[in-house]
């Protein structure tokens, strides 16, 4: 006879990989919520992040169900405010502050930010606004099949990273997300959430995590 296996606590698989009471203290900013972004904002609601952040100033459209898992009832209406009824089906208790918008210099952030937008240049706006106030950042870039991790915390690869925000005009010809599946967006965004545990650890995050997967390269540093 079968019997119906009951858990109480639906985040008793992960409480060894990441730890509650430091995650209950933490209110983190998602600044972009395209392909990367959308899927970096219903992870973290389902690991159990108390407090989200979304920063977007882009309406949902057709293309955006196929490769950043909006749902059609979602066409027409802002990101942000789809991702964030998505966010509260999830689990109701989390408090989802939205703004849509632009990134502005004068909206604060949490200590932890996670930058999902598709172009060097406004990188380098957001990042010489926030770099002084978060406490850990990770930016996911990502382009057809390859992906791009860059990760900082006050005690490691802030300066390392200013040296990618490299001028506009010498970016790759083409927005980040120009070419993209929901599937490598999912993976950045689980790479990006990889690092965020990490740090929560106290295990040092690797910088730069790269893959291309159609080459089958990996580079890790």
């Amino acid at each position: 006879m079968n019997t119906l296996n009951v858990t109480t606590d639906r985040f008793q698989r992960q409480s060894d990989l990441i730890p509650a009471e430091r995650l209950s203290q933490v209110s983190a900013t998602v600044i972009g919520v395209g392909a990367i972004g959308r899927q970096v904002a219903l992870q973290l609601a389902a690991i159990g992040i108390p407090r989200i952040q979304l920063i977007d100033f882009d309406q949902v459209e057709l293309t955006n169900i196929t490769t950043q898992g909006y749902r059609c009832q979602d066409l027409g209406q802002s990101k942000v405010d789809a991702t964030a009824r998505a966010i509260q089906e999830l689990d109701e208790s989390i408090q989802v502050r939205v703004t849509s918008d632009r990134f502005r210099p004068s909206v604060p952030v949490g200590q932890v930010v996670f930058c999902c937008v598709d172009s060097i240049s406004a990188r380098s706006a957001i990042w010489r606004s926030v770099s002084k106030q978060c406490e850990f950042w990770t930016d996911g870039r990502m382009l057809g099949e390859t992906i791009r991790i860059l990760t900082a915390t006050q005690h490691h690869g802030m300066k390392q990273y200013e040296e990618t925000l490299f001028p506009q005009n010498e970016a790759q010809t083409g927005s980040c997300t120009s070419h993209s599946t929901i599937y490598a967006a999912s993976i950045a965004a689980g790479l990006m959430l990889h690092q965020f545990t990490r740090w929560l650890r106290d295990i040092p995050v690797d910088f730069d995590t790269t893959f291309n997967f159609l080459a089958g390269e990996v580079y890790v540093k």
